[in-house]
């Protein structure tokens, strides 16, 4: 089980639960017939949080408007999602308006993900002792986790840390970018290695990590290429 250290750095991923919120709470309206539902449950979940833990640091961090450098590095970079839809977007501004008002610093970079700017400040607080604690469903995050750096998805009460992150995805938190980059990711559109599927990512990078803590004995690695299905040619 995990253990949350004492007063933690709080991270939460505003972008992603507030997608998660749409989709979880009815469509609520006000007496103006303007929809809230994303936003109580934001709200409530940010509440919820911070009364249990009650941080003297935290920060709430929302994806920026516009594209970001993974759109320029590829075309189709999560094209296949559709457009965000109008009473979700119509909740953006005043959900924003409702985190600053609670006193919680609200963070937006122009040209990066919510995400990014989460692991930036979570490996700096990090590297000067202090324990963090990401409030998150993405599960792009698991590569973060540390002793140090835990995940915890509120609306599923899961509390990660590096032993739960091997438990759940069969690779260690330094393999999750290759496990995603392998299998390819549906959710931002990443196709991954024809053929490879999450058994096979697994197997290829567990037998990775076995060959690096031999070296140097340079034994022969468990895992052979020909677990890969031949679906292209290989020179």
């Amino acid at each position: 089980m995990v253990q949350i250290p004492e007063n933690p750095l709080i991270l939460v991923d505003g972008s992603s639960y507030l997608y998660r919120a749409y989709h979880a709470f009815p469509p609520l309206t006000n007496s103006a017939g303007e929809p809230t539902g994303a936003m109580y449950g934001v709200l409530n979940m940010l509440r919820s949080l911070i009364m249990q833990y009650q941080p003297t640091h935290a920060a709430v961090v929302f994806d920026a408007k516009g594209k970001t450098f993974r759109d320029e590095l590829f075309e189709h970079y999560k094209s296949h999602r559709p457009p965000m839809p109008d009473d979700l977007r119509a909740q953006i501004e005043p959900l924003h308006a409702m985190v600053k008002a609670m006193g919680l610093p609200l963070l937006a970079v122009s040209g990066v993900e919510a995400d990014d700017v989460i692991g930036t400040l979570a490996r700096e607080a990090e590297k000067v002792g202090r324990p963090v604690l990401i409030s998150t469903g993405d599960k792009d995050m698991a590569q973060l986790v540390t002793p140090n750096i835990t995940l915890i998805n509120t609306m599923t009460n899961t509390i990660l840390g590096p032993d739960e992150v091997v438990n759940k995805y069969g690779v260690p938190p330094e393999l999750i970018i290759d496990f995603l980059a392998l299998m390819g990711d549906s959710s931002d559109n990443i196709p991954g290695v024809p053929g490879v599927g999450e058994k096979t990512a697994q197997a290829l990078l567990q037998g990775l990590a076995a060959w690096i803590r031999c070296t140097p004995s340079r034994k022969k690695l468990p895992v052979s290429l020909s677990a890969v299905p031949k679906r292209w040619p290989v020179s």
